[in-house]
């Protein structure tokens, strides 16, 4: 599947999962805004995926109105248009719900959820106005399930499932369509920060965290792949219908089977 022609809007994209879809949509021929928080991060990974005058790094702090409708607006003037939005932003906090402070609480949400709910309220004019477009959120297989130790994060990514069921219904009749890519663990940096976090609070070693929490319920004891999570950003970008809209898709190596 191709993405020629079209402009994607990638968040946290300067690093992890959000680079490797940002570098995926561009060699699919998209032209591509790496938008995060790190200004310069973002420059960086603008040249370093080296499509000249097609990749463009800009600042947003997805949590900020403003700074939002400014990328968005930035894109559009850059671009033209903005056809895809990959919703990616995110970060983790490990503790017991206990010892999760209320601004913990809100960060994580905020980040995860408010962010979400921003650059789709952006992008929706432009798309609308174009009859097409598709939004790609960034879940988890915890918008299926939960894991101790991570309630804000498992209460947003399974927000995240509703706002793309509403969004598929209410995007329908301008050709817009919205999904969720729920991976397994990939071995990004917000994963490799777990796993030292994990071992302290569970009292048990890095190995076993990755053996017997991370990866005991795949068929293969395999983390997900960075390459797997962007193939699945594609095919829903380029999916020519609405057939899929609604639907999300667990990358996971068997550990949650639909």
């Amino acid at each position: 599947m191709e993405l020629d022609g079209k402009v994607a809007l990638v968040t946290g994209s300067a690093s992890g999962l959000g680079r490797a879809i940002a570098e995926r949509f561009a060699r699919a021929g998209a032209r591509v805004v790496i938008a995060d928080l790190d200004a310069g991060a973002a420059s960086n990974t603008a040249r370093e995926i080296g499509q000249k005058d097609r990749v463009l790094g800009v600042a947003m702090d997805v949590t900020d109105e403003a700074a939002v409708n400014a990328g968005v607006a930035r894109t559009v003037e850059a671009f033209g248009a903005v056809d895809v939005l990959v919703s990616n932003a995110g970060i983790q906090i490990v503790h017991p719900l206990e010892e999760f402070s209320y601004a913990e609480w809100k960060r994580m949400l905020a980040i995860h959820l408010d962010g979400a709910f921003l650059t789709t309220r952006a992008c929706l004019p432009h798309m609308y106005g174009a009859g097409r477009g598709s939004l790609i959120y960034m879940g988890s297989v915890h918008s299926k399930l939960a894991s101790v130790l991570k309630a804000p994060y498992v209460t947003a990514k399974h927000g995240l499932i509703g706002l793309a069921k509403t969004m598929a219904k209410e995007g329908a009749a301008h050709g817009v369509r919205a999904n969720v890519i729920c991976p397994g663990f990939v071995r990004t940096p917000l994963v490799n920060k777990q796993i030292p976090e994990q071992a302290r609070t569970l009292g048990i070693s890095e190995a076993d965290v990755v053996r017997n929490v991370m990866l005991k319920d795949t068929v293969d004891g395999e983390f997900t792949s960075l390459g797997d999570v962007a193939e699945v950003a594609l095919l829903f970008a380029a999916f020519p219908s609405n057939a899929l809209t609604g639907q999300s898709l667990v990358v996971s190596h068997g550990w949650y089977m639909q």
